[in-house]
């Protein structure tokens, strides 16, 4: 479709925008909320109800050019909503009982703990509270600001756990968590684990099913103050075309998860999106499809958490059977998730995930000083 007929699109028609990045230095690209990372060019996707697999408009413009565009009143106002929200800076995780506010100026490490029997990864390493406690302590130390902890095994094929026994598993965790002021997020479905958890000094809320799968659980939510990431996640992978665009369908999602809470009262700066890598997508093309279109996200206007540490997806890839010795393509995914501006990674590797990002914030920070003009000032000084 050429650009002047984007006037005559359907009712209905929805714009997507996915800042290129990441951009360092040029003056003329604008800066992607609170992170350091710029972007000088957006891929602009347009697609229609009647024909949700087909792109009708699908091209890489820069930036300013998007104002050129010949679109209806409701195109361009999704337009302009989206880059606002691509442009205004995140507001800083304020959690209950924890003195210290969460950052995004850098991204958060997210520290996983399943005390669960089952867990794809480590299904049994934690299942004891005082084992799981040494290493919730492990991972504080190696650099997690999170700790993610789970009584309920949430991987494919995995059997459905009571809420009583899966309140039994992590409760006594958090308590001892709690007293030494540890960020705690309960990762959960229900809607009493929720409550128990929150009661018991846990501050965020993790549901796989974005607030979803327990009725009660949008209510209990609303009535905290804690943040809660709305995950994506569409049954089992097996069927191979349970989507239009997986890419579009997720951020449509999220898009309305986004505002079922904000509707039920959650404020805007209490939610984070997470795309559910490896929840219900082909375990290659549609997870590789989501890794490489993060930075669409941002566009929602809240933070983005990104889990595809240990991943099938990774496995797939590499030839890696086993999950535990996929730490070296779990790296290559928290650094693919920097350079998009993921806000947040879920990683079971806390100490060589936190090497890898100071490294990489380093040399993005270097490259932002080391512009034409930064330098000839910095050798004027010198001289």
């Amino acid at each position: 479709m050429q650009t002047n007929d984007l006037k005559h699109l359907p009712e209905g028609a929805r714009v997507y925008l996915v800042p290129s990045l990441p951009i360092w230095g040029d003056e003329r690209s604008l800066r992607l909320g609170s992170t350091g990372l710029g972007f000088r060019s957006v891929r602009v996707i347009i697609r229609t109800p009647e024909t949700p697999a087909h792109r009708v408009f699908d091209e890489y413009l820069l930036w300013e050019e998007v104002d050129t565009l010949h679109v209806s009143d409701s195109i361009r106002e999704q337009i302009n909503t989206q880059l606002s929200h691509l442009r205004s800076p995140r507001s800083s995780l304020k959690l209950e009982d924890v003195t210290k506010d969460l950052s995004f100026l850098s991204p958060l490490i997210m520290g996983v703990l399943n005390v669960t029997p089952d867990s794809f990864s480590d299904g049994g390493d934690f299942i004891d509270p005082e084992h799981a406690i040494v290493r919730a302590r492990r991972m504080i130390a190696e650099g997690a600001d999170i700790i993610d902890i789970g009584g309920e095994s949430t991987r494919p094929g995995a059997a459905p756990v009571w809420e009583g026994d899966e309140a039994e598993r992590v409760i006594p965790v958090i308590l001892a968590l709690a007293k030494e002021g540890v960020p705690l997020s309960i990762d959960t479905r229900h809607s009493f684990v929720m409550e128990e958890a929150l009661k018991a000094g846990a501050t965020i809320i993790n549901d796989v099913s974005a607030l979803t799968y327990d009725p009660e659980s949008l209510a209990v939510a609303a009535q905290s103050t804690a943040p809660v990431i709305l995950m994506h996640s569409k049954g089992e992978s097996k069927q191979q075309h349970i989507y239009d665009d997986v890419v579009l369908d997720v951020y449509d999602y999220l898009a309305e998860r986004r505002e079922v809470c904000l509707q039920a009262g959650i404020s805007k700066d209490r939610i984070i999106l997470d795309p559910g890598i490896g929840f219900g997508k082909r375990v290659v093309e549609d997870n590789m499809a989501l890794m490489n279109s993060l930075s669409l996200f941002h566009s929602l206007g809240s933070p983005v958490l990104l889990g595809a540490s240990r991943k099938r997806f990774i496995g797939a890839v590499t030839g890696v059977e086993q999950a535990k010795d996929r730490m070296p393509g779990s790296l290559a995914s928290a650094l693919k998730a920097f350079e998009q501006g993921v806000q947040i990674v879920r990683v079971h590797d806390v100490s060589e995930t936190k090497q890898a990002l100071k490294l990489i914030q380093g040399l993005h920070d270097h490259a932002l000083m080391d512009q034409p003009g930064l330098r000839a000032e910095r050798k004027a000084e010198v001289s």
